[in-house]
């Protein structure tokens, strides 16, 4: 598929990589969807589209309500005239580990239900809902071809701290596997991108020298840019013969 013959919709698409998926595929020619729940973000990465090559439209949406879905793709298609390529980038971080012992107080501490419970809500059921309606909508109208790119992460492997974030992210690779064997033949592929560590507003948000311990672990010692994983999510919409897999761009920091 051509990036031009694009009408993509990305979910988290008014910040961070998102923004930068956003803006790079209109840059490119496609015409562009996203969602996001900040008002103030998405009135900015809008203004950022002036210009473009191609239509941007911006949608507020909670990818982890049932409803608020089902309406984001119909107005989603309805605005570009047709839906061919989702992005499930939407996410979210609640960090703990499992159990710990308080150094001070000896209190034994635990990551809450609501922790686990609202990252895997956005992070792994999000992309179900999204990928579900999506997929609907391609197999009713006969929408040939469609393509489905996952954002997972490094953190897929296993990350201490993020028990959460790790499992849906390794649930996304499973869920990509998987749903690339059962729709290939209604013209459908999927794809994951595993990022590494990004230079991001959360990434920039770090102590400069807890930054510079971090990349340390990095094969090629620096952060990688939002337009680098781009490049990634652009080979999966292009090649027509790519499916089933996952990517990982990540500086060789899982190898």
């Amino acid at each position: 598929m051509n990036i031009t013959d694009s009408r993509a919709l990305v979910t988290g698409g008014a910040s961070g990589m998102g923004r930068a998926f956003t803006l790079s595929l209109a840059r490119d020619g496609a015409t562009v969807a996203f969602c996001d729940l900040n008002d103030a973000a998405i009135a900015e990465t809008l203004a950022a589209a002036e210009g473009l090559a191609g239509k941007v439209y911006g949608f507020k949406a909670n990818v982890a309500v049932e409803s608020e879905v089902v309406e984001l793709i119909a107005k989603a298609r309805d605005a570009m005239g047709g839906l061919n390529v989702l992005v499930n980038n939407a996410g979210i971080f609640r960090d703990g580990l499992l159990v710990r012992k308080d150094k001070t107080s000896g209190e034994i501490k635990s990551m809450s239900l609501a922790q686990w419970q609202q990252v895997i809500d956005v992070d792994l059921t999000g992309p179900f809902l999204c990928t579900r309606e999506f997929a609907a909508h391609c197999l009713a109208t006969d929408t040939r071809p469609g393509v489905v790119v996952a954002i997972s992460s490094v953190s897929r492997h296993g990350n201490a701290g993020q028990g959460n974030y790790s499992a849906a992210k390794a649930g996304l690779i499973a869920d990509t596997k998987l749903w690339a064997l059962e729709l290939a033949r209604a013209g459908l592929r999927f794809g994951a991108i595993a990022p590494g560590f990004i230079d991001t507003p959360i990434l920039q948000g770090m102590r400069p020298d807890v930054l510079a311990g971090v990349l340390k672990t990095v094969p090629l010692g620096r952060a990688g840019a939002p337009e680098e994983i781009y490049l990634a999510l652009k080979f999966i919409i292009e090649c027509d013969y790519f499916t089933g897999r996952c990517i990982d761009v990540d500086g060789g920091l899982v190898i």
